[in-house]
């Protein structure tokens, strides 16, 4: 099931990429980056049985730093969250000293929507195994009863809010398509769909890379704004792809934009050229420049 050209899976996948082990419990399938999978016993045990897999397949560190296996944060998400993102993973994780997890609150706790630390995960994992003698078919709400947690409001934050939309309907399918088409949303989600597509993780400046396409439509022709962008990725990528070479292959393209629009409408001095602040420089004669406009 795909939301924005991405499974529901690699979308929570690409919201938690700086974990430093990544556990799925499920059947395999494919995914955006590798990870370790792990089965609950019996399969479809429910969510308690899943978690107690998932720190299982973890290890006892979970991939934290020496000596602090045991403070360490452990993110538990649903795969069925289409708009968790980095912001939402980086307040979850961040656990007050005095608590031994962050769990978002909608009205109630969202204990799929939460981090813990190992060691008090764990403890409440065994005293409900001893208790009930198993941990299938529990309900996750248990394991919170015994944690001292820290509640982070949904509504504090757009983005935790949007965080919290699950998709466990066709119809929340539905929602989830036609929210990410809205117009503050769009592009940002289309850039990040073609990034995971091509397998990159540059940070996009939007707004640098549309004012070229803008430049070369308004001076050029409408044509060649696709094709003036898609020369700056390539001269950005030859010279070794950083942010900062997409930036100065974009803004020297846009130089060039500009001097082609103010040679069309008579600002562009005979021999000077307009830089991007509008100015006429000087020409490789000599001959002083003037201020041209726009």
């Amino acid at each position: 099931m795909t939301v924005g050209g991405r499974t529901l899976l690699d979308r929570v996948l690409a919201a938690c990429a700086d974990a430093a082990a990544t556990v799925v419990v499920g059947p395999r399938r494919p995914s955006c980056r590798p990870v370790v999978w792990a089965r609950e016993d019996p399969p479809g045990g429910g969510p308690l049985a899943a978690l107690r897999a998932g720190l299982e397949a973890l290890g006892e560190d979970g991939g934290g730093p020496d000596g602090a296996a045991g403070r360490t944060p452990v993110l538990v998400v649903s795969a069925d969250l289409p708009f968790l993102d980095a912001a939402t993973v980086g307040t979850l994780v961040t656990v007050p000293e005095d608590a031994e997890g962050v769990v978002l609150h909608d009205g109630r706790d969202q204990p799929l929507l939460a981090a813990y630390r190992m060691e008090p995960l764990r403890r409440e994992l065994a005293l409900l195994r001893t208790e009930y003698g198993h941990l299938s078919g529990l309900p996750l709400r248990l394991v919170l009863q015994g944690l001292r947690l820290h509640r982070v409001a949904a509504l504090s934050a757009p983005s935790l809010a949007a965080a919290a939309f699950d998709c466990d309907t066709w119809d929340d399918i539905v929602t989830a398509r036609a929210r990410i088409r809205e117009h503050d949303r769009v592009l940002d989600e289309w850039i990040a769909a073609a990034k995971a597509e091509l397998g990159i993780e540059l940070n996009v400046d939007t707004t640098v890379l549309l004012d070229l396409a803008r430049d070369a439509a308004h001076g050029v022709a409408r044509p060649a704004a696709p094709l003036t962008t898609f020369l700056a990725g390539y001269a950005a990528g030859r010279a070794g792809g950083s942010s900062v070479d997409v930036d100065e292959a974009a803004a020297a393209l846009t130089r060039l934009a500009r001097r082609w629009a103010a040679e069309a409408d008579g600002t562009g001095g005979r021999g000077g050229t307009t830089d991007a602040d509008g100015t006429t420089g000087n020409d490789e004669t000599g001959t002083a420049g003037n201020t041209g406009e726009r």
